[in-house]
């Protein structure tokens, strides 16, 4: 059965077609730069990749092109587009309405929109995708999956700001968490290679944005995240946990509105903002290498934060079986994993620094033989959650 996977951005669209049941990619692809000049980068399987330069004015057109790229004689990988038989899409925020994914209803996308307020760059466009999918393809059923429904476990405690608690029971204020898609398969991999359910496993999820996970026994109890994806690390262009103060007197010293503000948190600090480099990792190194001092702080900042939460969720949990690093930052980069697990011996963790600096596909262990710790390096894979959801929800 042939599932088409969409995540939908404000200016950008990725997309997977996958065969959930021989679970073979059959084609992925990210449309960028929708409603400037238009990209299309496409890959069929694991070898062939190809890349189209069109004008793409809106996310509707963005779609047409991919339906018609799956079904076209250069690049076909399906006949008609009726062999399709689900599209599930990945969603932002939840809020509280979803714990888990759900199959596509009008009350759904009502929902959905009541919570643009906790993610106004995202939940539009999530709604837009769907919008389109169900347009385009009436009689083919949408699945919505979440990016804050795997933490609907937290308990209370880890989940309420110290702000009067009115304003939760009113206002919805709380922390939310997210890239629970990818926590959730991490945990569940690693908890495969532990081979035991009572588990107490920290995910950390490092891309251009990151979160650390707590997972106690397959469930989420604390995640770095929290109201909006702004809490939390050091990210590219995200300044991460500040004082709260800090926004008032920047806004006054800069003459900054609160729309400005945010945009100066979310887009203008973080690796970008400390280096004055890039907000992609790869250059700050290479930069730290070349002698760069601010670089070399942005890195020494990115994994002390990292290291911060790795030792409380550790106190959280009473202990902590496995670490595991996933997402572009995760898997990629050997000098963060050796940086953040560096000095963390008297918790009996420990990094095998051979093991850790070669590169390989698939999971891998690179702890020492005497840690206590396992230490993981797993491939997230979020778009094969949202089909395997995707698939179970249509076969009910």
């Amino acid at each position: 059965m042939l599932i088409f996977v969409l995540n939908a951005g404000s200016s950008s669209l990725k997309y997977q077609l996958i065969d959930i049941k021989s679970k073979e990619l059959k084609a992925s692809g990210l449309v960028e730069r929708i409603g400037i000049d238009g990209i299309l980068k496409h890959e069929i399987g694991e070898n062939k990749k190809l890349t189209f330069e069109t004008s793409i004015p809106t996310h509707k057109e963005a779609i047409e092109l991919v339906l018609r790229i799956l079904t076209n004689d250069e690049t076909k990988v399906i006949n008609k587009i009726e062999e399709i038989k689900a599209i599930g899409h990945r969603v932002v925020h939840g809020g509280e309405h979803f714990k888990e994914s759900v199959l596509v209803d009008d009350d759904v996308i009502r929902k959905i929109e009541e919570l643009i307020p906790l993610a106004p760059l995202h939940n539009p466009a999530n709604i837009l995708g769907v919008k389109i999918c169900k347009e385009l393809m009436p009689k083919v059923p949408n699945v919505v999956t979440f990016d804050t429904a795997f933490h609907q476990t937290m308990p209370i405690e880890n989940f309420l700001y110290a702000v009067p608690y009115a304003d939760y029971t009113e206002h919805h204020l709380r922390k939310y968490g997210f890239h629970g898609t990818s926590h959730y398969y991490v945990s569940n991999e690693a908890i495969k290679l532990l081979n035991k359910k009572d588990s107490k496993i920290i995910v950390c999820h490092l891309g251009n944005g990151s979160s650390v996970c707590a997972v106690r026994d397959g469930k989420s109890i604390s995640t770095s995240m929290g109201l909006t994806p702004l809490e939390g690390l050091v990210m590219g262009t995200r300044s991460g946990d500040i004082d709260a103060g800090v926004i008032p007197y920047l806004m006054e010293k800069k003459g900054l509105n609160h729309t400005q503000i945010l945009d100066y948190l979310n887009k203008k600090s973080g690796i970008l903002g400390i280096s004055g480099v890039s907000s992609d990792l790869r250059e700050v190194i290479k930069s730290a290498n070349d002698g760069d001092n601010r670089s070399k702080i942005a890195i020494t900042m990115l994994c002390d934060r990292i290291k911060k939460y790795l030792c409380s969720y550790a106190g959280l949990m009473h202990g902590v079986d496995a670490i595991c690093f996933t997402a572009g930052i995760g898997e990629n980069s050997d000098l963060i994993r050796e940086k953040v697990c560096e000095g963390l011996e008297f918790m009996g963790i420990e990094i095998d620094k051979e093991k850790n600096s070669k590169r390989d596909k698939g999971n891998r262990e690179v702890n020492t033989k005497n840690s206590n710790t396992k230490i993981f390096i797993i491939p997230t894979n979020e778009e094969f959650v949202i089909a395997t959801d995707t698939y179970n929800l249509i076969k009910k």
